[in-house]
């Protein structure tokens, strides 16, 4: 299912301010040399992501899957110069073409990448963070959430990516479709958080900490 036509889609990215050069190199780096590069998030949700830690005046930042960087640098932009991003994954392929282009970047320095199985690194963190960026594996969604919700200030953000999942949400059949659908009825019914969810690129979900 294609959630918004891609005339529409081409219409929001005209009208959305554009990232800089390095960010359309990493993402021709990335359809040209990695697996799966439709797992990037492009210039609407980059951009989305980089307003949400702006407006939120984030200064600590925590990411479920960081791929090939383009999201991570997208919400490093936004920090203040002592701001700090932590982003965790477990693919050392994408994960070095991102550290290559984090460093070309003066925000990248604001990076620090985890290597490793998520919720390891997460019982090890402390101190509060004011937004999580949830992207990784849909099956641990939940319990990213749950992790994440301890470690997120009272007011701070939550946002989930690929909830509609091309809209099979609407009628799951897969395992990953199963695995969604049963995310997004789990968090609309937790009480720790108000919800808004969003028919962008794949569907977001902001949740904020009450």
């Amino acid at each position: 299912m294609i959630l918004v036509p891609k005339e529409i889609e081409d219409y929001c990215r005209r009208h959305t301010s554009p990232l800089p050069k390095l960010f359309d190199r990493l993402r021709e780096i990335t359809q040209a040399e990695l697996q799966a590069p439709q797992m990037q998030v492009g210039l609407l949700e980059g951009r989305f992501l980089n307003f949400l830690v702006a407006l939120t005046q984030a200064k600590r930042v925590l990411e479920f899957g960081t791929y090939s960087g383009f999201s991570a640098l997208a919400m490093a932009m936004a920090l203040p110069k002592e701001g700090k991003l932590i982003t965790c994954d477990v693919d050392p392929v994408a994960t070095r073409v991102a550290q290559k282009f984090w460093d070309e970047s003066p925000d990248g320095k604001k990076i620090e990448l985890r290597l490793g199985p998520a919720l390891e690194t997460l019982a090890a963190l402390e101190g509060l963070f004011d937004l999580v960026f949830i992207d990784a594996d849909k099956a641990n969604y939940r319990a990213y959430w749950d992790g994440s919700l301890p470690k997120l200030r009272q007011g701070g953000l939550l946002v989930v990516d690929n909830v509609l999942w091309s809209g099979r949400v609407l009628d799951p059949q897969e395992k990953s479709d199963k695995d969604i659908h049963a995310f997004n009825e789990y968090a609309r019914q937790d009480s720790r958080v108000e919800l808004v969810m969003l028919p962008v690129r794949d569907g977001i979900l902001l949740a904020r900490k009450l």
